[in-house]
């Protein structure tokens, strides 16, 4: 580099802004089309599993708890997704989709990367790995 464009370069960038933006202090909206965290309806949801067997990563299972009584159960790797949307695209029913507000998603351990959807009852049973048989039996469906 020559030594008057090096002295060009020093002098303009003296008197002009900082092209860089104050993130943690001062938020932009996230675009509408951005792909942050996976949103899970339960309501439309019939268990077909179209989308865990579509993800290319292994992030989604979905735990069958009763079929007939429409209780299921969603388990979602955070850490294993690569927020492709193939799982949305597969769902037949529409009850996947991508947050755009929800795309901060930086922790220190993983715990915060393994979330479950779903009621708490069906999410206990999802959790203790009860199958359908035993969880009718209890009382639980």
């Amino acid at each position: 580099m020559k030594l008057g464009a090096m002295i060009s370069d020093v002098t303009t960038s003296l008197f002009r802004k900082p092209v860089t933006e104050r993130y943690p202090f001062e938020r932009k909206e996230a675009s509408e089309h951005l792909r942050g965290r996976l949103a899970w309806d339960p309501e439309n949801c019939s268990g077909c599993g179209l989308c865990a067997m579509d993800c290319p990563a292994g992030a989604i299972e979905v735990v069958v708890i009763d079929k007939q009584a429409k209780r299921f159960a969603c388990h979602y790797h955070v850490d294993r997704c690569t927020f492709c949307a193939q799982c949305v695209h597969s769902c037949r029913q529409g009850c996947l989709a991508m947050a755009s507000d929800i795309w901060e998603l930086a922790a220190l351990s993983r715990i915060p990367f393994e979330l479950w959807y779903g009621d708490d009852e069906n999410v206990k049973l999802a959790m203790a790995g009860t199958p359908a048989s035993e969880a009718q039996k209890s009382g639980a469906g």
